[in-house]
């Protein structure tokens, strides 16, 4: 209860001094990977409500196929296949959504049914066995069955560039197999999660900060730079929302803007890996999701940073992240240290103390960019522009289609401009449509809008849409 209290404060005393950057900032998805911690903790949602509290705007999650498909399925497209063990999953996504958070889920591991009785990180003997499982559990969670949250993000295995989680990297000539392998691994999980659920965002890469590219060497690994390169020449044409990728230091000691030479990267090199995915996929931007980041704390680990330097780094992280226009999600490894995981790179210890001024830095960063809050640049002279609001709190309670009571307020320059009302329903995916209308979208003044949103419930949200024209 303790904790809590001092949360609140520093919740109530952040969301003030941050309010007026919070208006002009750009948006990301902030918040924490921990699995031990959101799902098998005895106090679980009570971490999850904290995280939330802190200004956490998403979870990510790993959906291990090896343990949650023990034996093979007998209709492994059913989402509902008794073999499917997910009891825990549910009850922290649905944990998730009560607390107004989005999940990002990230399937990895191969059951040895479907891989000849090999290690999980050994590709399965058919693709179609992971397409089969990818839909099961897009589905499951694609807002069409009552009491199963909609997921909106989605990646497929974790740091493929690695052996410890690929394997081969390279075949017995020294030949490199795994961008390779990964791009037919990726190419039948995204049809089994499109098949699922159309609207989910999915995820390419998670890859590892570093690698050798030595076939050779005592651990064969490919650097994210060559593993992308070599990835791209497989299947250049493969869709994906965005790139995930995990740019932890080389050293936990070290500064978050630390940069490395090509092909390796880290945060602060951030902006080469998107000019090399720009060009080798021709787009014309990517999306990077940096969906694991974070440094360990001592005396937890000999090669940590003491707690000040923790609180130091997070915000310099977060501010270089924030620099980064193409960066839309930011996630931290992990919320709370756990006896079963070596990594101590959580703001809480083992015990649930405080890592210093951890916390209250993650707050005060991370609330001024929550991404439920909309930024929208259009063309100026547009009239009645369209809002999509994330408003996953009424999912909880609200079946689809229930119409949910919204009033605006726009405002520019603090001048009220515009009031209006209206009703929309609830989508599958938890969002809200409405329109501004008689609103012309006429200078490049910013025209801030105050959504308050309501249900038949009484449970009411409060979001702020920002409009820039250009």
């Amino acid at each position: 209860m303790r904790r809590i209290r001092c949360l609140v404060l520093v919740l109530v005393t952040g969301s003030v001094l941050a309010a007026p950057s919070a208006l002009a900032a750009d948006r990301m998805w902030i918040g924490f990977h921990d699995d031990p911690s959101f799902r098998w903790a005895g106090d679980r949602a009570d971490r999850i409500e904290s995280s939330a509290s802190e200004g956490a705007s998403v979870m990510r999650l790993l959906v291990h196929w090896d343990q949650t498909a023990r034996i093979q399925p007998s209709l492994p497209s059913d989402p509902f296949d008794p073999a499917y063990s997910l009891d825990d999953l549910d009850d922290a996504i649905r944990t998730a959504q009560e607390a107004d958070m989005e999940v990002l889920l990230s399937l990895v591991g191969t059951p040895r049914w479907a891989n000849g009785g090999k290690s999980p990180n050994v590709m399965p003997t058919r693709l179609v066995d992971f397409t089969a499982f990818a839909r099961a559990i897009a589905a499951r969670y694609s807002g069409r069955y009552q009491g199963y949250p909609f997921v909106r993000f989605w990646s497929i295995w974790n740091e493929p560039n690695l052996q410890l989680f690929l394997a081969p990297q390279y075949d017995r000539q020294g030949r490199s197999v795994a961008p390779g392998n990964y791009a037919r691994l990726y190419a039948a999980g995204y049809r089994g999660i499109k098949a699922g659920n159309a609207r989910a965002l999915v995820a390419i890469g998670e890859t590892s900060a570093r690698g050798t590219d030595n076939p050779s060497g005592a651990r064969p690994v490919h650097s994210p730079g060559r593993f992308l390169e070599e990835l791209a020449r497989a299947n250049p044409r493969l869709p994906f929302d965005a790139w995930a990728h995990h740019p932890y230091p080389f050293r936990p000691n070290l500064r978050p803007s630390q940069k490395v030479s090509w092909p390796n990267v880290t945060l602060g090199s951030l902006p080469e890996l998107e000019q090399h995915l720009v060009h080798v996929f021709r787009r014309k931007s990517v999306p990077i999701w940096i969906t694991e980041y974070g440094h360990e704390t001592k005396p937890q680990d000999a090669f940590g940073v003491g707690y000040a330097k923790q609180a130091t780094y997070l915000r310099q992280a977060l501010a270089i992240a924030r620099t980064y226009p193409y960066v839309s999600m930011f996630i931290w490894f992990v919320y709370q240290d756990d006896p079963g995981q070596p990594w101590d790179s959580g703001l809480y210890t083992q015990a649930g103390l405080e890592k210093g001024a951890s916390p209250s830095r993650f707050a005060t960063a991370a609330r001024p960019l929550d991404a439920r809050n909309v930024v929208l640049s259009v063309r100026r002279g547009t009239v009645s522009p369209s809002v999509t609001l994330y408003t996953r709190r009424f999912c909880v309670v609200d079946e689809v289609g229930t119409r949910i009571g919204v009033t605006w307020r726009v405002r520019v320059a603090g001048r009220l401009v515009r009031v209006g009302q209206l009703a929309s329903p609830l989508q599958a995916n938890c969002t809200v449509n409405l329109r501004l209308s008689r609103v012309k979208v006429a200078g490049e003044a910013p025209y801030v809008a105050t959504v308050e949103l309501g249900d038949i419930n009484g449970e009411k949200l409060t979001r702020l849409v920002t409009i820039r024209g250009s």
